[in-house]
């Protein structure tokens, strides 16, 4: 916690009037807009990677017992596997997990989002189901789908040390590639449908979006709903959306 003797020794910017402060503001917009499309070029680019086909057979333990990789997508095309360390040489066993990893559960926004981009996203751990378990109820975690590696999955995928997102997409054969790996500074960002979502070989996929041919796209904000009420058809709420795209020229 700051004290109010470091905060009066922090040299502080200038106070200025309303009109200096819009432009700013407005200089500073410039610079977010030109970062905005930066990423998006680079999401751009992260869907044109090449893929790598994932050839062994890893065993992961669920609460019904053992399952594949291939049964962690749930059935959906794209999966975002999170390593989270929980195990007895991790700090705060067996109450919690890593610290780190905590905090990045504590941001995962609703998974319903994610599902509606034909996404799936679990978490995988060295700890027990039984411990497992306890740890989502104890932290409020009970959505996250959130598996036991029982084999060299962490190793083979690069989680083994530390923590880290990887990405995997199932194609029309049930075949599995791995599209995309992010860990370090850029994981901590994580936990938004966005950020998820940009890191997966199919994007937001949304029509404004930069993708190779063929791959599916929607109208903008058309996709968005109430997160207990997608698969229901919403007259008002699609005309709300599209008078909003007409006034902002969408």
């Amino acid at each position: 916690m700051t004290t109010n003797e470091q905060i009066a020794a922090i040299k502080k910017p200038p106070v200025v009037s309303a009109e200096e402060w819009h432009n700013a503001w407005q200089q500073m917009l410039i610079k977010e807009k030109e970062h905005t499309r930066a990423r998006d070029a680079l999401a751009a680019a992260r869907r044109r990677m090449p893929w790598l086909a994932v050839e062994k057979q890893y065993v992961f333990e669920g609460p019904q017992g053992n399952v594949s990789l291939l049964d962690l997508f749930e059935g959906r095309r794209q999966l975002v596997l999170y390593r989270a360390f929980y195990d007895s040489n991790v700090h705060g066993w067996p109450d919690h997990a890593c610290v780190g990893c905590s905090l990045g559960a504590d941001q995962v926004s609703h998974l319903s989002h994610l599902h509606a981009r034909d996404t799936t996203l679990a978490y995988a751990s060295r700890g027990s189901q039984e411990n497992i378990t306890r740890l989502k109820q104890r932290m409020s975690w009970e959505k996250i789908p959130w598996y036991t590696i029982t084999d060299s999955f962490d190793k083979d995928f690069g989680v083994d040390e530390w923590h880290g997102h990887n990405v995997f997409f199932r194609d029309e054969n049930d075949k599995i590639f791995r599209t995309y790996y992010i860990n370090n500074r850029g994981d901590e960002a994580m936990g938004t449908v966005w950020n998820y979502l940009d890191v997966t070989p199919l994007g937001r996929q949304e029509d404004w979006e930069d993708s190779p041919e063929g791959y599916p796209k929607t109208p903008r904000y058309k996709w968005w709903h109430w997160h207990d009420a997608y698969g229901i058809e919403d007259a008002k709420q699609a005309d709300v959306i599209d008078k909003a795209m007409v006034t902002l020229n969408l």
